[in-house]
């Protein structure tokens, strides 16, 4: 059986090829010619072929997503609802997992150009600045490139603040802000920032464990920390981890010492990770908002790609919610 062609589909819903070309290419035409169109398409099971389109429309209609891993529940569910939101305006989404290798992200970058991508969107915090030009729609997520590239995060310095005024509000003395960074600058150092700005404006007692650079050397920081902190006696009782993912393993190592949770410290996380749709959050968290940040950066994507004024920042709402980690 050969495959219908464009033809086929203009004879089938009688109109001119051009009307279905329309359709297909997302030009406005009257309702109930789109309707005879899709019908057609759907009953001749026609398939159109993107890339010949995009040859003439210049576009592909594919989008390149590069993140760090998506064993992590925080991405995953980022992807899908980027790939959600792409779905609704007719583009595809190709999964980039780089797994935070410098290497990977280059070649991913050339490989959307190489093979005429519309555009970009990443999460990276390497150093690759020269490759992310302006000849690619490119929007990042969490991070700020030295050139002309607009980013996307939720509002950083105010979830620290917020996460220090949880803890006081929960009944905590003693705080403390734990975390590993990245050694490039990105949006999620604010979490700490705004976190020590709430506690010096309150005048309250504070300590920081970070570090930047790799795992292996933050853990033996941590082991330290936790050694001259919580071993003998507690001296903190009030914990922000710069992730959920820092969170629950630091609870897990409090957890060894038989000190509990939420009575003895309390934690609180950021991002609002959740495994399913159906899952309940669990720890105390600062929640990003996902399908916002997802929105958006398609958004922005699609106005950069069409050549629209877009803003290099846009900076989104955080929420907290209550979990077990917290009284």
């Amino acid at each position: 059986m050969s495959m219908a062609t464009i033809k086929d589909v203009a004879k089938e819903a009688g109109v001119a090829v051009g009307t279905v070309s329309k359709v297909i290419n997302n030009i406005a035409v009257k309702p109930e010619t789109k309707v005879l169109v899709e019908n057609a398409i759907k009953k001749l099971k026609y398939e159109p072929n993107i890339y010949a389109r995009g040859l003439k429309t210049n576009r592909t209609n594919t989008i390149a997503v590069i993140l760090p891993t998506i064993w992590n529940p925080f991405f995953s569910e980022l992807a899908y609802n980027i790939e959600k939101c792409l779905r609704k305006v007719g583009m595809k989404m190709i999964l980039c997992n780089s797994e935070k290798n410098k290497e990977s992200e280059i070649e991913y970058i050339l490989m959307a150009k190489q093979n005429k991508m519309d555009g970009i969107i990443a999460i990276t915090y390497n150093n690759i600045d020269e490759y992310v030009s302006d000849n690619i729609a490119f929007v990042s997520i969490d991070r700020y490139f030295s050139n002309n590239i607009t980013y996307i995060s939720s509002d950083n310095f105010n979830g620290g603040k917020l996460a220090a005024k949880k803890l006081i509000e929960s009944g905590c003395k003693n705080l403390a802000y734990i975390g590993r960074g990245s050694k490039i600058d990105n949006a999620t150092r604010k979490r700490k920032e705004g976190f020590i700005r709430y506690c010096e404006a309150k005048n309250i007692s504070y300590d920081t464990c970070e570090l930047f650079g790799s795992q292996e050397e933050f853990e033996i920081l941590l082991d330290k920390f936790i050694e001259e902190n919580f071993k003998d006696n507690i001296k903190i009782d009030g914990i922000f981890a710069v992730t959920d993912n820092y969170a629950l393993d630091f609870i897990k190592r409090l957890e060894k010492l038989n000190i509990n949770i939420p009575k003895d410290v309390q934690v609180i996380g950021y991002d609002g990770m959740r495994s399913c749709a159906q899952d309940e959050f669990k720890i105390s968290t600062i929640r990003q908002p996902i399908e916002l940040i997802a929105q958006e950066s398609v958004n922005a994507l699609i106005d950069i790609i069409e050549k629209k004024s877009v803003k290099k920042e846009i900076i989104l709402p955080i929420d907290f919610i209550k979990g077990y980690t917290t009284k």
